[in-house]
């Protein structure tokens, strides 16, 4: 089966659209629908109602985009046939696709979706190519995101005909879209509108057009400053996805993001941001900028921060790290410290088998972190997460102490106290001390300099940073940090016990925020700037975040998990090392913390409204 595409030269534009061959012959006939724009939105619809059953008119005026769009159906279609390639909504196997640059061939559509660039003349131009060749009646929707449906739908002369679909990304099987009605939209476009989002197996989600806009900006920004920091060669791109998505719980990595979205599109999209704002944040990244210039415009052109192969899969990741070296073996681990995060820790490397003894300040609290351990590890059973077995094997193999000296035959010991520098420095001066040559020394902070720390131990090629990520023991993620002065045999061993942890290791060099907290927190920041404005609905704005892009939580309520506290720490640590404008507290942070509002740790936040039960 091949989708057809018509000879896209003036000369064939009068051409009638053919039937794909070996169409099924049934009672019903199929709905026609047209798409005009066949960038990453068009052909994410594209792909959703071929696999609904729409026989689909695809319009594009540029013609390899034609061709590009239309040879990965083709592939798409061969792969679904072979039975590798991605689930499709049910419907039938072969309805009739066709390809062209002749706008008149949407003659035929009962419904027409617009999906040109984010740009109120283009939009108005293709808007009214439509209706001049649909009749009246036929429904037109819009796929803008942020421009004003009703001024779009004025400008066509039939406001009554169209609606717009608000999309936050290219559109996949059941994600998100919120149908725009604007005053002048008639019932029967309307219902047009429902039946269509119905039959592309897409969710209704309702956000408003502020709550959008303001959602939008947020992740733009964000995504934007992913991209400087892939230029400043910090972290591969691969290690920055993969950070920021086991990290966050994003459902999928910046820079993945980018390529779904359309370089191009996002780049226009920031380029308005900025005029409009003259927000410095919004300035498209100079990579951004080179990749548009070089047409390396994402997965609709095969190539962007990731290369796609022809149905549009990622190429080039990273093969599985299991081949690295394993560096030295390590037989017993120490980990000091008695506060949630150490206890975390001790429980992960305990259950992984290894003979684990935590170090606190004193016996009590060494005895209430064991028993803080097995209370984890009991709801762990409860939930499903640990087995009864690995449980008590854990118990034993975990031990307490309050002696430092114990620390003396451990391979491997994680500084896990408070995040105070000169606190962390007189723990490594110890350690260089007790602990035996070669002995990998390691500190959970990933705010605080871990060169200093290597310094203080008196033996820095045995020191890295292996920043866990709360709750550890269910967190995947671990960022493994690196000073200049690091042995390569420190490293391997490092990154070979985390992977024996079950964890996934993203690496980077020392630098306070490493990847996660340098890209988590302008973006939070940029939230809590929103509150200096009189209409913000934090509730509308967490939800505009979550159920526009899937994240797992907005920002709002992002803060009161982590402790506004906490976030003014690592945001003043951020500024003191960088002195930019993005990494600058807000000022309002520093009045809601002085006011006591600490989040959900004492009940009282921004979204918290009492305390937990």
């Amino acid at each position: 089966m091949t989708a057809r595409q018509s000879d896209p030269t003036p000369a064939a534009s009068t051409s009638t659209p053919a039937p794909v061959t070996d169409a099924p012959v049934t009672g019903t006939p199929t709905p026609v629908t047209g798409i005009v724009g066949l960038g990453s939105t068009g052909e994410a619809l594209l792909h959703l109602l071929h696999g609904a059953g729409h026989t689909v008119v695809a319009v594009d005026t540029d013609l390899d985009v034609l061709a590009r769009v239309a040879g990965r159906l083709k592939a798409t279609i061969a792969a679904i046939a072979a039975g590798d390639g991605p689930d499709r909504p049910d419907g039938p196997n072969h309805p009739d696709v066709t390809f062209t640059a002749d706008h008149t061939a949407l003659g035929a559509a009962g419904l027409v979706i617009e999906a040109v660039p984010e740009d109120l003349a283009a939009k108005t131009d293709a808007l009214g190519r439509i209706t001049s060749v649909c009749p009246p009646g036929t429904p037109v929707l819009t796929t803008t995101a942020t421009l004003p449906v009703t001024r779009l739908a004025i400008a066509t002369g039939r406001p009554a005909d169209v609606a717009g679909l608000r999309l936050f990304t290219p559109p996949a099987p059941g994600g998100p879209v919120e149908p725009v009605r604007t005053a002048l939209t008639s019932p029967e476009t309307a219902a047009a509108v429902d039946a269509l989002v119905a039959s592309a197996g897409l969710t209704p989600v309702a956000v408003g057009a502020r709550p959008a806009a303001d959602a939008t900006a947020l992740v733009l920004g964000f995504l934007n400053r992913a991209v400087i920091l892939l230029d400043e060669d910090y972290a591969t791109r691969h290690d920055i996805d993969t950070a920021m998505r086991l990290g966050c719980g994003l459902p999928a990595g910046p820079l993945e993001t980018l390529d779904r979205i359309g370089l191009g599109t996002a780049h226009a999209a920031l380029t308005e941001l900025w005029r409009r704002t003259g927000d410095s944040a919004f300035e498209p990244a100079p990579l951004l900028s080179r990749m548009v210039a070089a047409g390396r415009l994402g997965r609709t052109t095969g190539e962007g921060f990731h290369t796609y192969d022809e149905t549009g899969g990622v190429l080039g990741r990273p093969a599985d790290s299991s081949g690295e070296p394993d560096g030295a073996p390590v037989r017993r681990v120490g980990v000091l410290g008695s506060g949630a995060m150490a206890r975390g820790i001790a429980e992960v490397t305990a259950t992984a088998g290894y003979p684990t003894v935590l170090v606190a300040r004193d016996p009590e609290k060494a005895q209430r972190a064991l028993d803080a351990v097995a209370d984890s590890l009991t709801r762990g059973v409860r939930r499903g997460r640990v087995t009864v077995e690995a449980k008590a094997s854990a118990g034993e193999l975990l031990t307490g102490a309050h002696d430092m000296a114990v620390l003396a035959d451990c391979d491997l010991v994680i500084e896990a106290v408070a995040e105070d520098l000169d606190v962390k420095r007189a723990m490594f001066a110890a350690l260089g001390r007790i602990c035996a040559p070669g002995t990998v020394l390691a500190t959970t902070t990933s705010s605080l300099p871990v060169a200093a720390c290597a310094e203080a131990s008196g033996r820095p090629a045995d020191v890295v940073g292996i920043h866990f990520f709360n709750p550890a023991p269910v967190m995947k993620l671990v960022e493994l940090a690196h000073t200049d002065t690091v042995a390569p045999t420190t490293l391997a061993t490092a990154h070979a016990f985390c992977r024996a942890l079950g964890k996934t290791t993203v690496t980077c060099p020392d630098r306070t925020g490493f990847i996660v907290n340098s890209l988590l927190f302008p973006y939070l920041g940029a939230a809590l700037a929103l509150l200096e404005r009189h209409d913000t609905d934090l509730e509308e704005t967490d939800h505009a975040i979550r159920s526009g892009f899937g994240y797992p939580m907005g920002p709002f309520a992002l803060l009161d998990t982590i402790g506004l506290d906490v976030s003014l720490a690592i945001q003043n640590r951020l500024y003191e090392c960088f002195r930019t404008p993005e990494y600058e507290p807000a000022a309002v942070l520093d009045e809601l913390v002085s006011a006591g509002l600490l989040g959900r740790k004492n009940g009282r936040g921004l979204r918290t409204a009492g305390p937990r039960r």
